[in-house]
Formats: structure tokens, C-alpha cells, sequence
């Protein structure tokens, strides 16, 4: 009781070192896509963009300790909001993000408040998020406006295209609109890090009810995670459909796209401000890495050339193993690696 005490008194200051490291990244990731060729170059705006929806996942589930079994839901309403506006109300791209954002944090103050509201906490909670992601793709599916499971196509524009961050010619341009995106959610993260708000997530995270003794209200900093969650999360749900321009109920609302987005974090280290942008980068090398591993093995493993589904198992083996030898994330490794050698 006496450390959550002290949590909680602990007077607010912004992390210089933060700040410093967020600059430092920033930098660097602004530099590196002049030096891709064009194929790494699409696997990083993709590696990014996964690390968005991560660091929104993070705020929720790492911080606030709301496991999410059901971030689709937020994908989904951010790039079904970007498509319907653009297609049938010719609004750009960047209105809708900010519409597509204020939904998905108005869904999930509303779906939160629910659950909340009849103390869905662990398991149930994360099976809750999920039912809500499964009703919307179920709504999805038979709703006309929306093309029902047809889906939505982006008309393509030709050549590069800001205002609707449609970029034939220059492929960076659609690297920095996605870096620009993760900047926000890092920056916001970081400043919940070091918030008094931020603050009073971790402690009910660590021990909700000792928190509410303390004089924390759990619903409303719950509810404030599940908003910013919900809200970054919604922005990569709205880059990724006119990145890919094409959008379904599957793509939106499916299972594989919330488990896709937990394994960010889950892999690079939850509640830490760089684990899910580490966690996307090496989910994207390890899953490079096994395709071509299958189609272009060294000679001694000749025999697993084009063998169907064998990069999807490689893949999976690998995971399993970061997962279990690896359990508080590679951020988690790395801060025990410096501790030892500073002991």
C-alpha cells in the first residue's frame, strides 16, 4: 500500500529522458527510408503502422491493465470511417482520421462504461471486447451502406496525392504520413508516462482496489485509456485502407486483426513506451525472414522450397519461443541485460 502511496503523491515532471530517446527515434526513422530500397521500404510504413495500433493497444491493455481481446472493433471503425467518407461524401482522408478517431473513442467510452459498469475485469473483459468486435463484423456483413461483405474499394486517384495520402510515384510520402501518426501515439504515451493521469493507470492496473481506497476513480481513468486506445488505433485502421485501398468486414473486424495487434506489444514488451514499435519491427524481419526462408532456402534445406504453410509454422515456432523465453517482452530482456551489467 505504502509504494502505491507513493505512486500516486509522486509530483509530476516530463521525463527529459523520454523526450530525448522520442527525438532520437524520430530521427532516425526519418533518415532510414532513404536508404531502403523500394520492397524493405513497404515493410517498414507496414511495420509501422502495426506499431501504431500497438502503442494504442498499449495505453489500454499495458498501462491501464484492460486486456483487449477485441481491438478490431477500433481498426475497423477507423477505416470504415476513412472509406464511407471518401467514397460517398468525397471528405478527405485526413477529416476522416479525426472522425474515424473520435468514433472509435466514443465506442469505446460506450462498450467500457458497460463493462465497467458490471465489473468485467481479467478474462471477462477481454472476452467482452471481443463480442463487441464480433457484433460489429457481423453488422458489417449484412449492412448495405457499407457494401456488406463485398467491401469498399478506393478509387485511385493517379500520381501523388496529399490530400488524399495517395502516393504512386513517391512511396516515402506514405512512410512519413504513417511515422507522422506514431509520432502522436509515442508522444502521447509518453506523456501519460509521466501524467498524474498516467500515474493513477498504473496503480489501478497494480491494485484497483487499493487505488480506490486512496481516493482514485478506476471507471474514469479506465475509461480516459480505453478513449486514447481506442482513438490511435482507429487512425491506423483509417491509414491502412487507403494504404491498401480496400476494406471488408474480415479485414475490419476479424479475429486475426486483434490478435495481430496484441502481438506488437506482447512480443517488444507491454506497458513500456518502445515495446510495441520494437515488437513491430521484429515480427516484421522474423516474418520476412521465414517467406524467404521457404522460397529461397540455402542449399543444405533445399527440401522446404515452396513447402505450403511452412513459413506461417516457422513463424509461429519463432513467436512461441520469444514468448516464453521472453515473457516481460525484449524490452523487458534488454532492461535485465543492463541491470546485471551495471551490478
Amino acid at each position: 500500500m505504502s509504494g502505491l502511496f507513493k505512486r500516486l503523491a509522486r509530483p509530476i515532471r516530463l521525463g527529459s529522458k523520454d523526450v530525448r530517446a522520442l527525438v532520437v527515434v524520430v530521427l532516425l526513422l526519418a533518415v532510414a527510408p532513404f536508404f531502403m530500397p523500394r520492397f524493405w521500404l513497404a515493410v517498414a510504413t507496414v511495420a509501422l503502422m502495426f506499431a501504431l495500433m500497438g502503442t494504442g493497444w498499449n495505453m489500454m491493455g499495458g498501462y491501464a491493465g484492460q486486456f483487449s481481446f477485441g481491438h478490431a472493433a477500433y481498426f475497423g471503425i477507423g477505416a470504415y470511417s476513412v472509406a464511407v467518407l471518401l467514397t460517398k461524401y468525397l471528405l478527405s482522408p485526413w477529416v476522416g482520421l479525426l472522425i474515424g478517431g473520435a468514433l472509435a473513442a466514443l465506442f469505446g467510452l460506450a462498450t467500457g462504461f458497460l463493462s465497467f459498469r458490471y465489473k468485467l475485469k481479467g478474462p471477462y473483459f477481454a472476452l467482452a471486447t471481443f463480442a463487441f468486435a464480433e457484433m460489429l463484423r457481423l453488422v458489417a456483413n449484412g449492412t448495405s451502406f457499407i457494401n456488406k461483405a463485398i467491401g469498399i474499394h478506393i478509387p485511385l486517384v493517379g500520381g501523388d496525392n496529399w490530400a488524399r495520402f495517395q502516393f504512386e510515384v513517391n512511396q516515402r510520402n506514405s512512410y512519413f504520413v504513417i511515422l507522422f501518426l506514431l509520432v502522436l501515439a509515442l508522444a502521447a504515451t509518453v506523456w501519460m508516462v509521466r501524467a498524474r493521469a498516467g500515474h493513477y493507470m498504473v496503480a489501478i492496473r497494480d491494485d484497483e482496489d487499493a487505488a480506490a481506497a486512496l481516493g482514485v476513480n478506476p471507471l474514469r481513468y479506465k475509461l480516459i485509456a480505453v478513449a486514447l486506445s481506442g482513438f490511435f488505433t482507429a487512425l491506423a485502421g483509417g491509414f491502412y485502407v487507403q494504404y491498401f485501398l480496400f476494406i471488408d468486414p474480415d479485414l475490419a473486424f476479424g479475429a486475426l486483426v486483434s490478435v495481430q495487434i496484441l502481438l506488437r506489444p506482447i512480443v517488444g514488451g507491454v506497458g513500456t513506451i518502445w515495446g510495441p514499435l520494437v515488437g513491430a519491427g521484429v515480427l516484421a524481419l522474423l516474418g520476412e525472414g521465414t517467406r524467404t526462408l521457404v522460397r529461397q532456402p540455402p542449399a543444405f534445406l533445399g527440401f522446404l522450397q515452396g513447402v505450403n504453410g511452412l513459413d506461417g509454422m516457422l513463424f509461429g515456432a519463432i513467436l512461441v519461443a520469444v514468448i516464453i523465453f521472453a515473457p516481460d517482452g525484449i524490452v523487458g530482456v534488454v532492461r535485465r541485460l543492463r541491470a546485471g551489467i551495471r551490478q
